[in-house]
């Protein structure tokens, strides 16, 4: 199975789709993806999707969910849920037993074709079916639920490996090492994380972690793309970036050195005046020392912001002249 939540939700297993249009029913399924192999405690989906005071059905109401989910996984694996037998509604501490069977040591269904295995799992004489696979793939816990998928089956975490690798790079003094991973790892993105589920504020959290860690990586790379002077080319989304995050002083730090390199000095300096009187007429704050400093470096013409560095330690732009 394969998740995608950096932009609209998606989901496939054995190459077709898997994604409820219910609201709650996607909200269940974003966070259990960002748990890939780990159980969510019940209370915690609770309180996702109804907030601190859940109405008395909510832990049926949940388990209708999870059946739903079931049923469209099994459809997707190979038949519909509940052909093993009647079901009944999957919950915490079982999941629905048919009349061809008793439920295994976690709960889950049995049919007379097979017997569950160590985990419980119904087993058939050929094989899983598609509802005992729906089961095991979407499992029940003592106290919750989880999805059996690997992180790297789960687009967040496989940004957040590729990023990683490329912050690593980018200490290494490997630029253009870290600006090729750090583009690998943002083109996962296809628009703001979780941007058509309904967030509770489990998935608020998380969401806000994910655009901290995209915007880190693409700051991170724009200071390797600097350092390999393609300050040219990256006037136009620094112009963007700088609209969109208009009290971001690393940004605004790097949108003035390339319009400095690129001989627009001017325009550099309007940067700074921009930034300089939003923060002080809406924070009552003055730029940061380093952004004063390369303010400063600019006004004086200094030869170090001339050309991109080569060799040394690997600074960010926004920290070129830190005390």
């Amino acid at each position: 199975m394969r998740i995608r939540i950096l932009g609209p939700l998606h989901a496939e297993t054995d190459g077709v789709p898997v994604v409820p249009s219910a609201a709650k029913t996607r909200q269940v399924l974003a966070l259990l993806s960002l748990h890939p192999g780990r159980p969510v405690p019940v209370a915690v989906l609770k309180e996702e999707l109804w907030g601190p005071l859940p109405p008395s059905s909510a832990h049926s109401t949940l388990q209708t969910y999870i059946l739903r989910l079931r049923r469209a996984l099994a459809a997707a694996l190979g038949g519909p849920y509940g052909s093993e037998g009647p079901t009944g509604a999957a919950g915490p501490t079982g999941n629905a037993v048919g009349k061809a069977g008793a439920a295994g040591p976690t709960g889950n269904a049995v049919g007379k074709a097979g017997a569950a295995g160590a985990t419980g799992n119904a087993v058939g004489k050929a094989g899983a079916t598609g509802p005992a696979r729906a089961r095991d793939l979407l499992a029940t816990g003592h106290d919750g639920y989880l999805l059996r998928i690997a992180e790297e089956n789960v687009d967040a975490f496989a940004f957040q490996r590729a990023a990683q690798a490329g912050h690593t790079a980018f200490a290494d003094g490997d630029s253009a090492r870290a600006a090729r991973l750090l583009r690998e790892a943002l083109a996962l993105w296809t628009g703001p994380a979780l941007v058509d589920v309904r967030a509770g504020a489990a998935l608020r959290i998380h969401a806000a972690r994910l655009e901290e860690s995209r915007l880190l990586a693409t700051e991170r790379r724009l200071d390797a793309e600097l350092r390999l002077g393609l300050h040219g080319e990256l006037l136009a989304e620094l112009v963007e970036l700088t609209r969109l995050h208009p009290a971001n002083e690393r940004l605004h730090a790097q949108a003035m050195v390339a319009f400095y390199r690129a001989g627009r000095q001017s325009e550099a300096l309007q940067l700074y005046r921009g930034l300089r009187r939003r923060l002080v007429e809406e924070l009552g704050l003055e730029p940061a020392a380093q952004l004063q400093r390369l303010h400063q470096a600019m006004l004086s013409v200094d030869p170090r912001l001339d050309t991109p560095a080569h060799g040394g330690r690997p600074t960010p732009t926004f920290d070129l002249y830190a005390a």
